[in-house]
């Protein structure tokens, strides 16, 4: 029986500990397990990581995980945030055309809202 081709929970092979998907040890999350969970990193290195092949890449894929002990709680969400946010997101769905706000965000292959779209002429 050969050896799983991401197996390599010394680091030997690819310089940082690597395990293969759901074979992580406890303790260590992904950035989106620690999010779920109300942390972020905290400024800590990668302490190891995931890999698997994918379809749609020739290239393997990488999760990297850090050290659940270590991390910090996540930053509160300021009314300066909120509004710089609110801002980001009305400039989004704002038509440039007819300076409507759409209600939702505009696509970028069309750069106005759908209306607007329709009515300019077609491009020969």
């Amino acid at each position: 029986m050969s050896r799983p081709r991401f197996w390599d929970p010394a680091g030997e092979r690819f310089g940082i500990p690597t395990y293969l998907w759901r074979m992580a040890p406890d303790g260590l999350l992904t950035r989106r397990q620690l999010r779920a969970r109300g942390l972020r990193p905290g400024g800590q290195p990668v302490a190891a990581q995931i890999l698997w092949r994918s379809r749609r890449s020739k290239n393997p894929r990488a999760a990297y995980l850090y050290h659940s002990e270590l991390a910090k709680p996540v930053r509160p969400f300021t009314l300066a945030k909120r509004r710089a946010l609110d801002a980001a997101n009305a400039a989004r769905r704002t038509c440039p055309s007819c300076r409507r706000d759409a209600g939702y965000v505009l696509p970028a292959h069309l750069g106005t809202c759908l209306p607007c779209a329709d009515r300019a002429p077609l491009a020969a």
